[in-house]
């Protein structure tokens, strides 16, 4: 017979808790992860606890080192430069394939989602700006149709959410991140996905590059 489906196994559930404590800075980039503090807040052995480590090792979000105990990720210029490359290159997959493969209502939801960063550059309205700017992109990449690529760039992206700024709190970056939303969204919306690509990925790169002006 059969064995019975288990339940969310226990070092899931942690791994998830210490994913969100990481994304919100509670545990900075470089902070010493300190297993018997955290297993005695969670109330839980250390066993699943060093399970939960290694799944945030995977992603990148945590690095395991011998004899030293466990540290979140720092994320460092190199790092940020050898990964807005990847990602122009696959989100520009992206809206390459969206442009070809998108329905009309599915072009008429991201043109609303468009409309949306209009009115919140308008207004000044920096993060709901971003967080349309995140569905925008999160919408592109679902109506690109490749689970695939979905999943590499999502790994990416929890990489990056280790560092707090983003390119949109750079003064006059906001305005330019609207003018390149506009090209993308017209490219796809027309269907010329050679277009829809490169725009994509000159938006990634503009957006590396503004960071790099600040970090210098």
């Amino acid at each position: 017979m059969p064995g019975r489906i288990a339940q969310t196994a226990l070092y899931q559930e942690v791994a998830e808790r210490l994913r969100q404590r990481i994304f919100a800075h509670e545990l900075p980039p470089g902070t010493w992860v300190d297993e018997q503090a955290l297993a005695a807040d969670y109330g839980i052995s250390r066993t699943p606890l060093r399970e939960a480590l290694k799944v945030l090792a995977s992603e990148g979000l945590v690095t395991l080192k011998p004899r030293r105990g466990c540290y979140v990720t720092e994320i460092s210029e190199q790092d940020l430069d050898d990964i807005f490359p990847l990602m122009a290159m696959l989100e520009g997959r992206c809206a390459y394939e969206a442009s070809r493969r998108a329905r009309a209502e599915d072009l008429r939801a991201l043109e609303a989602i468009h409309s949306e960063l209009e009115s919140c550059a308008q207004s000044g309205q920096i993060e709901r700006f971003f967080e349309a700017n995140q569905e925008f992109h999160r919408r592109v990449q679902e109506l690109s149709g490749n689970r695939w690529l979905l999943q590499v760039i999502q790994d990416l992206r929890k990489v990056l959410k280790l560092t707090r700024m983003h390119s949109l709190t750079i003064e006059g970056r906001l305005e330019q991140s609207l003018v390149e939303h506009r090209v993308i969204t017209a490219a796809i919306l027309a269907r010329d996905a050679g277009l829809a690509e490169q725009a994509m990925r000159d938006h990634l790169l503009s957006g590396r590059a503004a960071l790099a002006k600040v970090q210098r």
